[in-house]
Order: C-alpha cells, then sequence, then structure tokens
C-alpha cells in the first residue's frame, strides 16, 4: 500500500468512526455510501504549493459533478495550527479572489484543532480535529439545500460540542489514534 493510499485509508476511518458515527456531519453518511467524497493527499508543505492544490480542486470540483465534496490532506505539511490558521485565512480569500464565493466554501479540520478561547484539552476542539490537516471543500449550493431539509440546523456545532464533552477529551483522542493505527473500533 503506498503511503497516499495509508493516509487517505486513516482519514477514511476518521470519517466514518467518528465524523459518521458520531453524526458530526449529518449529511456525510449519504455522500459517503454514494462514493460522492473525494480524498486528495498533497505533499505541499509552503503555502504557496498549497494554494495551488487548492485551486486544483475547485477546478476539479467544477469539472466533475459527480464529486459532491473533497477533503484535500496535508500530509506533510502545516501540523503547527497557527500555520495551517494562516493557510485556511489565505485559502479563504484566494476562494473570493476567484469568484468561488457562493460556489464552494471550506471547512478546517487540523489534529491540534482548537477553538478561539478554549482550552486546547476541551473535548469540543475533537468536532474538527483530525488525523492530517485538510481543508474540506463543500459545495454551497448543495449543502444550503441538506440544511433547508435539516431541522435546527444552527444547533449542529453546538450538539457536536455536547457529544464530544460527553465521550471526552480521553476518548475521542482515542478514536483518532485508533484511525491512525489502523483499527476502526
Amino acid at each position: 500500500m503506498s503511503i497516499d493510499s495509508k493516509i487517505i485509508q486513516q482519514t477514511q476511518c476518521w470519517v466514518e468512526s467518528v465524523i459518521i458515527a458520531l453524526n458530526f456531519c449529518p449529511f456525510a453518511r449519504r455522500e459517503v455510501e454514494a462514493g460522492r467524497v473525494h480524498f486528495q493527499v498533497s505533499n505541499d508543505v509552503n503555502i504557496e504549493d498549497a494554494l495551488h492544490s487548492v485551486v486544483d480542486e475547485f477546478q476539479r470540483l467544477d469539472i466533475s459533478p459527480e464529486i459532491e465534496t473533497t477533503l484535500l490532506i496535508f500530509a506533510n505539511g502545516f501540523n503547527k495550527f497557527d500555520d495551517y490558521l494562516e493557510l485556511l485565512e489565505l485559502a479563504n480569500e484566494l476562494l473570493v479572489a476567484m469568484h468561488y464565493e457562493g460556489i464552494y466554501q471550506l471547512a478546517s479540520f487540523h489534529p491540534d484543532y482548537c477553538f478561539a478561547g478554549e482550552r486546547e484539552n476541551h473535548a469540543g476542539n475533537y468536532t474538527n480535529r483530525s488525523p492530517y490537516p485538510m481543508l474540506h471543500l463543500i459545495r454551497e449550493g448543495s449543502l444550503e439545500r441538506a440544511l433547508e431539509n435539516y431541522p435546527d440546523p444552527e444547533t449542529i456545532p453546538e450538539r457536536n460540542i455536547k457529544v464530544a464533552s460527553e465521550k471526552g477529551a480521553e476518548q475521542m483522542q482515542s478514536m483518532l489514534q485508533r484511525c491512525l493505527e489502523g483499527r476502526k473500533h
């Protein structure tokens, strides 16, 4: 198995055993089961190259309507959360500059994700913690349609933090670690 394949497998494990199993994203199961999630590994370690990879993924979504969403996984770069936040900010600026605002949006995941003003070890941070730094490219129109049929979508983040807090930081970290080790349960 190639290194990229292993990284994708670990990320798929996280999507299935954390995001779907805990229902952090109530729309993920349908897209995963339909095979409409694209997993792309990037070995970029500097921002300029990483932004080129983001553009490549925007363009992939442009020409591939069968792909609903992309997880762009940074296998080697942006391990420091502050560096990752800089990439996220610039990627969002790029999205606007390329006139993709309203077409796509970015969600963010990182192994050390920490919400502003929150303790680093707070279990709620695990709603956005992942095996690797990654950007989630989402088709905004599809998300809006899904949210129209979902009761009280504004409560999703609160519910997710509550679920993660009930599990506790130790159990949430264990779930992530099992995926990195290639064990789902």
